[in-house]
């Protein structure tokens, strides 16, 4: 039996890792994350937990010894971010330096997340190997927990990915297309950025890349995205669109006049051939993962 530990157990992709892998028999999942449990389960393991005391996290990881460490948890507000750069030194670096650290010393797989935001948008979309350069705080933070881990002599996999979209049973916060949806059932009007180009990432294939991970040990960095680059406004279209809501009331703004604290990159976007190679990920279109939130929210 694989023993894994996910840290940020209660975010978006903590809980959908933590559904996914206790569908199969062969893993003991145990929970890292603040305050209470918000799985909506209770069968398996939840520590609530400061990952950011240095001590506490390495004496828990000792007690539970995981073959794998998943790590979910990061500071991903990227305005608050460039507001508030301690506190995101502390989770988004100081953290992977811990689990490094302890990864090291007990030659544990450890997974981590990152970004598409470590590149300028001057080139996208991007390939692994492509040189980062990020624009904002919160894309250097993502940038250095990585160099963190590829100076390392550990097992690691690093998954790059982009705006994460998805549902589980207790949200303490939204993304884009819950907001979207929510702010046009209420009737109201939105304006959406029509210069900034992403692959928007549904969280069950975020999830199935973690797992596939672990299961082949594939080392190294991969990007995980949808197949389809849109603008932020044809982003929020297309979410209209399946939800059947007014597509009237969505209006395009630029990335000028929307006066935004950090800077975003213009078009990010992943090429994905190596996932499709080494992790057997097939992504899929932005169109499909919306059928799917919208058959489990029905």
């Amino acid at each position: 039996m694989k023993k894994v530990v996910v840290t940020g157990s209660n975010g978006l992709l903590g809980q959908t890792l933590v559904n996914l892998l206790l569908k199969e028999k062969e893993y003991q999942v145990i929970g890292f994350s603040r305050g209470d449990n918000r799985s909506g389960r209770n069968d398996f393991e939840y520590v609530s937990i400061d990952i950011t005391d240095e001590t506490l996290l390495y004496r828990k990881l000792s007690e539970y010894k995981p073959d794998v460490i998943v790590n979910t948890a990061a500071m991903t507000n990227v305005d608050a971010c460039e507001e508030n750069k301690e506190v995101c030194d502390k989770l988004n670096i100081d953290v992977v330096q811990y689990l490094k650290n302890y990864s090291k010393e007990n030659i544990t797989h450890l997974i981590h997340i990152s970004t598409d935001f470590i590149f300028d948008g001057k080139n996208g979309p991007y390939i692994e190997t492509d040189k980062p350069n990020p624009l904002s705080y919160y894309g250097l933070s993502k940038l250095k927990s990585e160099q963190v881990l590829t100076a390392s002599m550990i097992n690691y996999t690093i998954l790059r990915t982009i705006l994460v979209y998805g549902k589980v049973h207790n949200m303490s916060r939204s993304n884009i297309v819950l907001w979207v949806k929510k702010m046009l059932e209420d009737g109201k009007e939105i304006t959406m950025v029509k210069d900034q180009f992403r692959m928007p990432t549904y969280v069950e294939d975020l999830a199935l890349a973690c797992k596939l991970s672990m299961d082949k040990k594939a080392f190294g960095i991969f990007n995980i995205s949808s197949n389809t680059l849109l603008s932020i406004y044809e982003i929020a279209q297309q979410i209209a669109e399946v939800f059947k809501l007014d597509k009237s009331l969505i209006k395009p703004i630029s990335t000028v006049s929307l006066n935004q604290t950090a800077k975003r990159p213009p078009i990010t976007g992943f090429d994905l051939t190596k996932t499709r190679k080494y992790l057997g990920l097939v992504p899929k279109p932005f169109q499909e993962g919306l059928q799917k939130i919208k058959e489990k929210l029905t």
